[in-house]
């Protein structure tokens, strides 16, 4: 059985290391720079975890800034096997209710700064050009664990949702919110693409744990999305994903990861195209 370590990329409340037994810091560097912070590396409930803030502690980095590349790396070369991940979402449907829980499955790639892949043909980087199967993007089993531990302390969740992913900083205007429901859209954020992307590059069990902070903009009658909101209802149900993510660890570390995470690794070696 392999051994077990999870990472953990928090948005606002979730980056303080009070959810810690013990810890230490780690400096580190990648092949593709410096992540957004420090790496903090304890336990939770005796299972060993990787705490990274993906704005930086003082949430001082845009989301196009975020280098997502170096995130996912650094977490895998500390030897995490799982990222389980929180954002804050829009919702684009009624029956995601600010304060609702979502997890994602699926997501629609808005972004167009960001470097998306790993396998770039720069030196010092991964050699070949990989193409690989996006057909489901967040792993299924560590999902559902996400949605067991949330029915389990009884807070709202949605099983399943489809993130809209913008490059931001700014908001939708009210013609896109409308037209990201015409896609199909469940929720909006500004960080998942890249980063569920880079997790499979490197054969990682990702999932994400979505808190519904507003409409966005596309419901009448409803005030439209403004930081001010979206931070408030966000710190003021933080303690709700932390009770989660604690729960979370504890389920994912009881399971035997072996043939989820070879199939993983075959799947990404299987769909590099080498250099003839």
């Amino acid at each position: 059985m392999k051994n077990i370590k999870i990472g953990i990329i928090g948005g606002s409340g979730l980056s303080k290391p009070d959810i810690f037994e013990g810890g230490r810091e780690h400096e580190v560097d990648t092949p593709y720079g410096k992540p957004s912070d420090v790496l903090l590396e304890g336990q939770i409930n005796g299972v060993p975890c990787v705490l990274l803030a993906r704005h930086g502690r003082k949430h001082s980095i845009m989301p196009t800034k975020v280098n997502y590349r170096a995130n996912v790396w650094a977490l895998k070369d500390l030897g995490c096997t799982h990222i389980i991940v929180s954002t804050a979402v829009g919702s684009l449907r009624e029956e995601i209710k600010p304060g609702d829980f979502v997890v994602l499955d699926q997501f629609i790639d808005r972004t167009t700064k960001r470097s998306p892949t790993f396998y770039d043909g720069e030196e010092g980087h991964p050699t070949g050009i990989l193409h690989l199967p996006m057909d489901t993007p967040f792993c299924p089993d560590t999902s559902k664990i996400l949605e067991d531990c949330c029915k389990e302390l009884g807070y709202a969740v949605h099983p399943k949702g489809t993130v809209i992913t913008i490059e931001g900083p700014r908001f939708s205007s009210k013609a896109e919110s409308h037209m990201f429901r015409s896609f199909g859209g469940d929720v909006i954020n500004m960080t998942t693409v890249p980063e569920v992307v880079l997790a499979r590059e490197l054969g990682l069990c990702y999932a994400a744990l979505a808190m519904a902070t507003d409409y966005d903009c596309w419901k009448e009658g409803e005030e439209a999305v403004n930081v001010e909101k979206v931070m408030a209802l966000f710190r003021s149900n933080v303690g709700k994903a932390v009770e989660v993510l604690k729960l979370v660890v504890k389920k994912i570390s009881s399971e035997d990861w072996t043939v989820k995470l070879a199939a993983l690794e075959k799947s990404v070696k299987n769909n590099i195209m080498l250099p003839n």
